[in-house]
């Protein structure tokens, strides 16, 4: 006769579902860094002084379950009808985990100065970005903003800290690896890129945060949204505009009059700081002109005036000059026709 596999099983009442449920989506996400990831799960059971692991199989390791959630997880063929199943594969990751870290009860204790030492958190405060600066507000493609939301990941503190604890076995791609080298070498170039933050400047800014959205939108769009918000732009310009539909025109800036508001809301002390700038006889042109960008210039400028108390006389419209070469690139191909997605 064939001995049952689940034999060794307790048969003393078990967990709850909830029980279950919880402990598995914390110890996943715990086990998800481990180096024993993809160790058979028959030997790792060994190395326990609890029951084998029941299945056979090359691919029965941890690897093949923890990115399964608890509803998944139970009508996995080799889960369905044997409930017991779980609360195993739960008891042996936990255990693996406590023995492959023995430091993990000091881990409250060291918190603190870990965080000290989070090389992230010290660029940040040299370059003046604050911690709690939401990630919503960074330029990440949707699948990057799934994964930070799936973990927990909320404010810049909250990334930092994850990317500290990342295994290094674990291989990060896209966006989250091009922003978390931008910042772990200073690359204020590439982090224009992501964050409203401003080269040889510290802290975050209004002006840069919205720019990020509109810049993310093409270069026929761009001119059209410039010419509604009264650019008088040079023929190539014109010739640009005039190949942007109006219906997407239209959509865009409804989407990035939206974004701003966000912006504007997190952004409220220096809003402040531009009305005060204004009263003080400095037309909004010309600080916006910050943004190297006559385009760019415009549009943010025209996002932002609703919010802001205009000089009783009319501002001098941007003139945008044409380009000193007939084939001159266009000025947001690439990279950021790259992440046109990431505001829609």
């Amino acid at each position: 006769m064939t001995p049952d596999p689940d034999s060794s099983l307790s048969s003393a009442p078990g967990p709850s579902e909830s029980e279950l449920r919880a402990n598995w989506d914390k110890v996943r996400g715990a086990f998800s860094t481990s180096i024993m990831v993809d160790t058979l799960l028959s030997s790792l059971a060994q190395n326990l002084d609890g029951p084998d692991w029941p299945i056979p199989g090359f691919d029965e390791k941890p690897s093949k379950y923890i990115d399964k959630t608890y509803d998944e997880l139970v009508l996995m063929r080799e889960m369905d009808g044997h409930p017991r199943r779980i609360e195993l594969l739960i008891e042996i990751l936990r255990e693996t985990q406590a023995f492959d870290d023995p430091f993990g009860d000091m881990v409250t204790e060291s918190t603190e100065q870990a965080d000290k030492d989070n090389p992230l958190l010290k660029n940040m405060a040299k370059l003046g970005i604050p911690e709690d600066f939401p990630l919503s507000l960074i330029a990440l493609l949707p699948e990057t903003r799934d994964f930070c939301h799936l973990e927990n990941l909320v404010t810049l503190r909250d990334f930092a800290l994850f990317a500290q604890n990342l295994s290094q076995t674990v291989v990060v791609s896209g966006d989250f690896k091009a922003f978390l080298n931008a910042l772990s070498h200073i690359d204020e170039a590439t982090l224009t890129l992501y964050m409203p933050f401003r080269p040889g400047e510290k802290g975050m800014h209004l002006l840069e945060g919205v720019a990020l959205t509109v810049r993310a939108q093409s270069d026929e769009v761009q001119a059209a949204l410039a010419q509604r918000f009264g650019a008088r732009l040079g023929t190539s310009d014109r010739d640009t505009a005039a190949n942007a539909s109006h219906l997407e025109t239209a959509a865009t800036e409804q989407m990035l009059t939206q974004q701003a508001a966000v912006y504007i809301e997190y952004f409220q002390a220096d809003l402040a700081t531009l009305q005060q700038q204004m009263d003080d006889g400095i037309p909004l042109a010309r600080l916006a002109a910050v943004l190297k960008n006559p385009i760019l210039e415009t549009v943010v400028s025209g996002l932002l005036k609703p919010y802001l108390r205009q000089l009783s006389a009319s501002e001098p419209a941007r003139t945008t000059a044409p380009p000193l070469e007939e084939d001159a690139p266009s000025r947001n191909r690439g990279f950021f026709g790259w992440l046109k997605r990431v505001f829609r």
